[in-house]
């Protein structure tokens, strides 16, 4: 029983060590995402710090930053959690050790004190001929054996013991060392938060002395959105009717050839008219089945707006049908899934390109060039084109005409 406890601690300790290593590492890799897209955000910011004027722009990066570093110190305050819970794990397995350590040399001092008793080969041979019989005597001679056996292994059980402990109290050392670098690095990133929030102030204070400019700009806005909209809506009413008009013919062939054949003719077809084929209806699905794991249209971006209304200063307003995610001009604008290029559309300027996944469609907004054209079937992640000088590109999905929040479809960055 004593050596199963002794295993049990050693197993514990290991396993315990393993899943708050793998933890770490999690916390470790977003913490490093987080101080990338933190720097971007401090690049953008250093590019337009020569504009005068306020921009709605430089507002939403302050936010994103502002949020990016929240994140952050919530980051550091789950492993800071993480370190206190494995620094108080440590602590208890390391006084369990030390308890089991006394009970194993207590054991062992009582066993050496037994054998020096005993030591003699004469009073082993006594011992062995004093049986009764030969089937005693067998037995005292396997229980010598089985002794000097037991006490090898309690030698090794407590040297294992003894260096576990030391391990344990050295990694006690290097988790206080650890929880003290994030307490300094989680005091300088409040600090630049409090001052990227002043920032913000600022800059809303200013936009809000701008209202009637800043109001003037997001009507602009609104209508180009609009227009987008609609020329979107028209765009899959097209392709509805499309798929409709070919379903009916394919249901009357079904049905002559069937009236041809003396058979029933075939019962109609359910669900959504955008997945009457198989292949659009496996699109459909592989689509679903990848919700929440989509890749993002570009391999380095912030998200400055997200999905649906945000208000800016006094009571101004803007509503996003998608997320805007801020990059460097000139990166890649992938697809996020494979299908078709139904359209390529610009309004007011900014090159827009729908593509289709059976009863779903992905916008890629505001694209500097274009490398694909309609009718063009596309992969996961294939380069439809560019981004522009401003790098700001818009993504929106569809189910048929319904809005979808990206949120929901896109992998966590």
């Amino acid at each position: 029983m004593k050596y199963f406890k002794s295993v049990l601690i050693l197993f514990l300790v290991f396993f315990g060590t393993q899943l708050f290593a793998q933890t770490r590492a999690e916390l470790e890799k977003r913490k490093a995402q987080l101080n990338k897209d933190i720097e971007m955000t401090n690049e953008i910011l250093n590019r337009t710090s020569s504009d005068k004027r306020v921009t709605l722009k430089q507002l939403n990066v302050l936010r994103a930053q502002i949020r990016l570093k929240q994140e952050k110190i919530n980051t550091i305050n789950s492993e800071m959690r993480l370190i206190d819970g494995q620094i108080n794990e440590n602590a208890n397995q390391v006084r369990s050790l030390q308890s089991q350590l006394e009970q194993l040399k207590s054991d062992y001092s009582a066993m050496i004190r037994f054998a020096q008793k005993n030591q003699g080969s004469y009073s082993k041979l006594m011992y062995v001929f004093a049986a009764r019989d030969f089937n005693q005597a067998y037995k005292r001679m396997k229980y010598l054996q089985q002794f000097g056996d037991y006490r090898r292994k309690q030698a090794k059980y407590i040297e294992d013991t003894q260096a576990t402990i030391k391990n344990k109290i050295a990694q006690l050392s290097r988790n206080k060392l650890e929880k003290d670098h994030l307490k300094t690095d989680q005091e300088k990133e409040k600090s630049t938060l409090g001052t990227a929030q002043s920032k913000q102030a600022k800059a809303v204070s200013s936009l809000t002395s701008q209202e009637k400019k800043l109001k003037q700009d997001l009507a602009k806005k609104q209508r180009d959105a609009q227009n987008l909209e609609r020329a979107i809506r028209q765009a899959i009413a097209k392709e509805i009717e499309i798929a409709r008009r070919k379903a009916e013919d394919e249901a009357r062939a079904a049905a002559a050839k069937a009236k041809a054949e003396g058979k029933e003719a075939p019962a109609a077809k359910t669900g959504s008219i955008l997945n009457s084929t198989p292949e659009a209806a496996k699109l459909s699905a592989d689509f679903v089945s990848n919700r929440g794991k989509l890749p993002w249209p570009v391999a380095n971006g912030i998200v400055t707006e997200y999905f649906g209304k945000t208000t800016i200063g006094n009571g101004v307003t803007k509503d996003s049908q998608g997320w805007t995610l801020r990059t460097n001009p000139g990166s890649s604008i992938r697809a996020i899934f494979e299908g078709t290029v139904q359209r390529i559309i610009d309004i007011g300027g900014a090159t827009t390109i729908m593509v289709k996944h059976g009863e779903f469609f992905t916008i890629y907004k505001n694209l500097g060039s274009v490398n694909v054209s309609v009718g063009q079937k596309v992969s996961t992640k294939q380069t439809l084109g560019t981004a522009d000088q401003q790098a700001e590109i818009e993504i929106q999905i569809w189910k048929s005409f319904d809005l979808q929040d990206p949120k929901y479809w896109l992998a966590p960055n």
